[in-house]
């Protein structure tokens, strides 16, 4: 989601794609804030101006690549460009265009008033679909390629979040889904948009038609873990790490990890905080801890910060009536408790692991008339395989514990903020 790829008239790549995590727009996030108003901005696409978002890498393109941005005739998302590939046709699906900053998510199209304001050309993006919707076939070429039968048809799909909330069931409101991939997300279906009016939260279209869905984002969720991995394999010289491994360790710690506490701002943080500059800190260690504590904390933390995401649910009156885990952190029965009883909920695990892939198929399946409906198809298609229960007096110590990391992100900030952000703040 939100990459960028810029192809001139002939439908050449011009530059390596600026990927999700692309942090270099925070000058153009301030530009867009000035220009439009950050209110404005709400109003207009649901959505705060964030470095993450594919307009931001427009817009640092067409300040500092001038003689790269002359020559761009259409701007595609990463897979909407494996479609061009495939078929020759430009198209993006709602839910993706959600998350270029261009869509009026409202309204489910492009924003024509952003365009205006900002100056960019409407000719530059794609036609918008619903996501089962039919929007290209498979070309000639591309059949001899890939030995798919020419006239395939493609619908226009969705991102990765939206995808995966096919796939694990997540259509309509009060089942919430908790991913944990690189980055960590909460979703809700929605049936209306619903705004955060400090735009903590992302706002999107859902893959389901006149559906909309809120979603907060941890930057480096799995991504934690893996630079802990990381981390631990090259002091030791031995190869990386399994995940396994590590998370049999953290069993062996107590939940609460002894008092040690992470908070998991590897690459800046998006929900709740919208803070490309903050850092990440792992707190309150004594001579006492060991590597299992370490790898507990950093597993309690990124569950703190995926909470961070169900307390905004709470106060937008977002139902959260069930919790379905997903991605790589679902795999671990050590994690999965974690988050239940952070969540001080019941978990639920789906029995297809396949995620977005199996999300995708399911759109795919609605497009060509397989089922009537992506509600339909999830009621035939997804069932739950495992009921994970918190456990209450963990529970008990997992809500102190949390309390404990929401005075976390206020000291960083004071080390890390920028001097602007230090007014702003005051």
């Amino acid at each position: 989601m939100h990459g960028t790829v810029i192809l001139d008239g002939d439908g050449q790549v011009l530059r390596p794609a600026i990927i999700w995590c692309d942090q270099r727009g925070e000058e153009q996030c301030g530009w867009l804030n000035r220009t439009v108003g950050a209110r404005r901005l709400l109003e207009l696409t649901c959505n705060p101006a964030l470095t993450n978002f594919t307009l931001i890498k427009l817009l640092w393109m067409r300040e500092h690549q001038p003689h790269i941005w002359s020559r761009v005739r259409h701007v595609l998302l990463p897979k909407d460009y494996v479609r061009f590939c495939l078929s020759g046709e430009y198209a993006i699906d709602v839910a993706e265009a959600s998350g270029t900053l261009l869509l009026d998510v409202a309204g489910r199209r492009w924003s024509q008033e952003l365009l205006g304001e900002i100056g960019l050309n409407a000719k530059l993006l794609p036609e918008v679909f619903e996501s089962p919707e039919i929007c290209a076939r498979i070309s000639p070429q591309a059949a001899r390629l890939t030995g798919l039968a020419a006239g395939t048809p493609i619908v226009a799909g969705a991102g990765d979040q939206a995808a995966g909330a096919v796939g694990m069931g997540i259509t309509r409101p009060g089942t919430v889904s908790a991913t944990i991939g690189t980055s960590g997300v909460v979703f809700a279906a929605t049936d209306r948009p619903a705004l955060d009016p400090k735009g903590r939260l992302h706002t999107f279209c859902h893959a389901i038609p006149d559906r909309w869905h809120v979603m907060g984002v941890t930057q480096a969720a799995g991504l934690s873990l893996r630079w802990l991995r990381d981390l631990f394999s090259a002091e030791s010289g031995s190869e990386p790490w399994s995940y396994e491994r590590m998370t049999e360790e953290a069993a062996a710690a107590p939940p609460g990890a002894d008092g040690a506490l992470w908070a998991p701002y590897l690459m800046g943080e998006r929900a709740p905080h919208m803070d490309p500059n903050i850092r990440a800190g792992l707190v309150g260690l004594a001579a006492s801890h060991t590597r299992a504590h370490v790898i507990r904390a950093v597993m309690e933390g990124v569950a703190f910060s995926l909470r961070d995401s169900l307390t905004i649910f709470s106060e937008l009156n977002v139902p959260v009536e069930k919790i379905r885990l997903g991605g790589g952190g679902a795999r671990s029965p050590v994690w999965r408790q974690i988050q239940a009883n952070v969540y001080s909920r019941r978990v639920e695990i789906i029995a297809a692991e396949e995620g977005a892939a199996f999300g995708a198929a399911i759109l795919a399946g609605v497009g060509a008339g397989i089922w009537a409906g992506v509600d339909d198809a999830c009621d035939q298609a997804i069932h739950v395989a495992e009921d994970i229960p918190c456990q209450p007096h963990v529970a008990k110590l997992m809500n102190q514990r949390y309390r404990d990391y929401q005075r976390l992100y206020p000291a960083l900030h004071s080390l890390h903020a920028t001097p602007a952000q230090d007014k702003s703040h005051a």
